[in-house]
């Protein structure tokens, strides 16, 4: 890791106008302040079809995985879609693997129009665990999101400073030592292909 952390924002939401992206947003800024530098992936800038195994090089696979490589930290932020996390950010993990997320910090954002989005953060949290990442205790779930945002801005202050606080260990825990491989791991055998 650099002296100075590299964290990366995966937005695994295509909306214009989506609350996970001003959530995300939100958590790189605060990770800038602590003094990393940051890059916001946005899915709606790659061209990524549904992941094929026989061609995981199609489209911008190269350029994400870059991206996801180059970051010490990696924030995922997603919608919360019938429980769970959003498609393109799927496909986008789909097109990743060990050499983006092993022996990474990772810290978890959901985002819902309805009451809390834990299905997106736990299901993630899975996965995060099966690449070997070193996933953050400290997540952001931002429900109702309709009410929680004007003109691009956080309106409750508990919600921004638990977002932030997001951020902020981003950079705190990016050079963290992590954990053995898990048995989980080992036995991801797809995770190898």
């Amino acid at each position: 890791m650099s002296e100075q952390p590299h964290v990366a924002g995966l937005c695994g939401s295509l909306r214009d106008a989506s609350y996970t992206r001003i959530a995300l947003r939100h958590a790189l800024s605060e990770a800038a302040d602590f003094g990393a530098t940051t890059t916001m992936i946005d899915l709606r800038e790659y061209e990524l079809p549904v992941f094929d195994p026989d061609d995981s090089e199609a489209g911008d696979a190269d350029r994400l995985q870059e991206q996801l490589q180059r970051a010490d930290s990696i924030v995922l932020g997603s919608p919360m879609y019938h429980g769970s996390y959003s498609a393109p950010l799927k496909n986008a993990l789909d097109y990743s693997g060990f050499d983006e997320f092993e022996n990474t910090t990772v810290g978890l954002l959901g985002i819902s129009g309805g009451k809390f989005p834990t299905g997106t953060v736990e299901h993630l949290r899975s996965i995060c665990r099966a690449l070997n990442a070193w996933v953050i205790p400290h997540q952001a779930v931002v429900p109702n999101a309709y009410e929680q945002f004007d003109e691009g801005e956080f309106v409750d202050e508990k919600m921004a400073e638990r977002v932030a606080v997001l951020g902020q260990r981003t950079v705190e825990y990016a050079n963290i030592e992590p954990d053995p491989p898990s048995f989980r791991s080992v036995e991801n055998v797809g995770g190898n292909d």
